[in-house]
């Protein structure tokens, strides 16, 4: 009997994700826990697992295809069986008639999953609380039985600025992506023509659409003359020029690009910079670092020391470590350091849980593990989620001495590290050569102000200069 996979939910947070690439094609063989198809959501990118054996019958998600967590991705069935005739947008037709049916016509059964294995780490925002990874669902197609056409509902008005698809632009299986890309660009979905699974309208449809010159319809014109044109909020798809190439956006890139315009839009930055004086931090350093990394078999770097300041200081500046709620400011009990790391397929930012409660050597352990393991794309949901307060060593990427950088959506601060550069300043009325850093924090200036951001980087520069030959690392 045929079973349908569906995405798995994993986490309340993570709404949808995308298909990434199909790891089995239908006919092949399937054993149980067999990764099957990659994913992609904002958190991270994973490997979903088969729940069951057997014979891959038909993919329901093309490859790119942004698809809300519970939605059928595929069917497995014994050797040789024939897939079912029923496309996408009828199984979900029907689901609400099958829940009314006897409990005995449908067997479903949920397959708690563990230890799952992802393949890459996706970047993208952190939520409150951790959650745990939920198993892949899978539901048994009950026997045939004769269609019964469901109730139409009356049609409702719709405002100009909505899209009103017709019947035939699948809008049962539209995916958050391709309605919120429409509804951008006041799209009519019943002009597209789709080219995915069962005639489905994916996004390139629309992006595609939107290339090709179209007249406007009446009811567009109409609403020109009282609403800004679409293209003066978003931007159409670039053209390529004869001497220019499109490079098509990876799910990553996009992802990344969504999450950076939702900070920006969202969250009002302000920034600030110090400079630190950092020349005993480089002579501890300095002076532990070839003992240390024989000892604990881990490099010694600068960004354990600054991850060690960072948490102290946001004990005592409590509303860096906090979210925006709307009427109330959410204060953060725990200190759960997120930290910017730059791997192969983009941005991630891996959490370190608790990081006040480490010393020295457990974050050089701690840093070192999630470094390893992102670059490596081998970071787990978990890695991912519960961030409170960013971290991103900018001057480890060639030299940087100022940055502004983008908020951690829905943090309430992220600080850079600069690159450490011997500079000439003035000690005691002389002018001396000295180790100099410099810190810079974007805040949220809804939850804090100049002063409250201030008070943060001189707590983090006093902690980072009291470092010295005597500063215990253990």
């Amino acid at each position: 009997m045929a079973i349908t996979i569906e995405l798995p939910h994993v986490g309340e947070s993570v709404v949808e994700g995308t298909i990434g690439k199909w790891l089995k094609q239908p006919g092949d063989s399937v054993r149980r826990y067999e990764p099957l198809v990659e994913v992609i959501t904002d958190k991270v990118t994973m490997e979903v697992p088969s729940p069951v054996e057997g014979e891959l019958l038909r993919v329901l998600a093309a490859e790119g295809e942004t698809l809300p967590m519970g939605a059928p991705i595929a069917e497995v069935g014994d050797p040789g069986e024939t897939p079912s005739t029923d496309t996408p947008a009828a199984t979900h037709a029907s689901a609400p008639a099958a829940t009314t049916a006897p409990a005995a016509s449908v067997d479903t059964t949920g397959y708690l999953m563990r230890n799952i294995t992802p393949v890459g780490p996706t970047g993208g925002a952190a939520v409150e609380v951790a959650e745990p990874m939920v198993g892949v669902g899978v539901q048994h197609a009950p026997p045939a039985a004769p269609a019964i056409p469901a109730p139409v509902p009356a049609a409702s008005p719709v405002a100009p600025a909505q899209v009103a698809p017709s019947p035939r632009d699948g809008s049962l299986r539209l995916s958050p992506a391709v309605r919120r890309l429409a509804r951008e660009h006041s799209v009519e979905l019943g002009l597209i023509q789709g080219t995915g699974m069962g005639g489905r309208i994916t996004r390139d449809d629309v992006l595609r659409f939107l290339a090709e010159p179209h007249p406007a319809p009446a009811s567009a014109l109409a609403a020109a003359q009282t609403t800004p044109l679409a293209s003066d909020r978003t931007p159409a798809p670039a053209v390529a020029g004869p001497d220019e190439e499109r490079v098509p956006l990876t799910p990553v890139r996009r992802m990344i690009a969504e999450a950076m315009v939702r900070s920006v839009t969202e969250i009002p930055h302000a920034w600030s910079v110090k400079e630190v004086d950092v020349t005993g931090l480089v002579a501890l350093r300095q002076s532990v670092r070839s003992g240390f990394d024989q000892q604990e078999g881990v490099s010694l770097t600068f960004m354990p020391f600054v991850i060690r300041a960072v948490v102290e200081a946001l004990r005592q500046v409590p509303t860096m470590n906090a979210t925006w709620g709307g009427d109330s400011i959410v204060l953060k009990r725990r200190i759960n350091l997120g930290l910017a790391v730059a791997a192969p397929n983009g941005l991630i930012v891996p959490v370190i849980h608790n990081a006040d409660r480490l010393t020295i050597s457990g974050l050089a352990h701690a840093v070192a593990d999630i470094t390893e393991r992102a670059r490596s794309n081998r970071l787990a949901l978990d890695d991912v989620q519960g961030g409170t307060f960013t971290l991103n060593n900018t001057g480890a990427l060639g030299g940087s001495l100022v940055s502004g950088p983008i908020i951690n959506y829905p943090q309430a601060g992220i600080m850079t590290t600069e690159s450490i550069e011997k500079r000439p300043v003035v000690r005691d009325d002389a002018i001396a050569i000295r180790s100099m850093m410099n810190i810079c924090l974007a805040f949220d200036h809804r939850i804090n102000d100049g002063a409250e951001a201030s008070g943060f980087l001189e707590a983090v520069k006093a902690r980072l200069e009291s470092f010295g030959p005597d500063s215990s690392i253990y």
